[in-house]
């Protein structure tokens, strides 16, 4: 039997790209997102969990379930952003935001981190480039990631003296579902852009690393700047 790891967000984009990486390392890997299914990954190691992480009670239900696994590794991956002067996002967009892209990492972690500590594993929070820098029209989204942020830096300092390894990934624009209802997508240029497979061998690169060494905040950017603006 492998070592165990949970993926949030798993059936698209980064999530997925990472689930296929750790199944290609080895690890037996249970991926979380609302619509998810077993034969997303037709593999022996890959198992589904359906949960909207959204949702209190549902990741609440999801928290307990998972209480009785042996985690290894935990990686936070779902989340969304919308980007939009802040009078004019809906209320119900505000809260679903901050509970997917904070709260329910917080709830996860808080759930898990007695099996993360007790098996010297790795708690990775695929955050953004929006935890460390400040832009127009992303205040909720902006809020949400530097606040996951600080999440992990404090939580590494309070559990620095088990064997638990926690890094901060920030992605800067990756090549993904996140932008469908966005009003802005990725550059075509290949320089210009983040690929999800970039993430996951960050992934990997955190993993296979030396365990008495650990890169706390991990920031991922393209090479060259470019953003493609979607035709309303």
């Amino acid at each position: 039997m492998g070592k165990k790891a949970i993926v949030t967000g798993a059936s698209s984009g980064i999530g997925k790209e990472i689930t296929n990486k750790l199944l290609s390392l080895g690890y037996e890997v249970i991926g979380i997102s609302r619509n998810i299914t077993t034969n997303k990954f037709n593999h022996k190691n890959f198992a589904a969990l359906q949960s909207d992480l959204s949702n209190e009670k549902s990741t609440l239900a999801l928290c307990n379930q998972l209480s009785n696994e042996d985690i290894y590794i935990l990686i936070n991956c779902a989340g969304f952003g919308r980007f939009e002067p802040h009078e004019e996002l809906h209320v119900k967009t505000i809260t679903d935001m901050v509970f997917l892209n904070l709260t329910s990492p917080i709830l996860l972690t808080n759930a898990l981190l007695r099996d993360l500590k007790n098996n010297d594993g790795y708690l990775i929070n695929i955050n953004s480039i929006e935890a460390i820098k400040s832009s127009k029209f992303a205040a909720v989204y902006s809020a949400t990631k530097s606040g996951l942020k600080a999440f992990n830096d404090s939580l590494f300092e309070e559990t620095r003296k088990s064997g638990l390894s926690i890094t901060n990934i920030n992605p800067d624009m990756t090549e993904s579902n996140f932008y469908d209802e966005l009003r802005f997508d990725v550059s075509s240029k290949e320089d210009e852009k983040l690929l999800s497979s970039d993430i996951a061998n960050a992934v990997e690169h955190i993993l296979t690393m030396r365990k008495g060494a650990v890169v706390t905040d991990y920031t991922v950017r393209s090479l060259k700047f470019g953003i493609t603006k979607k035709k309303l």
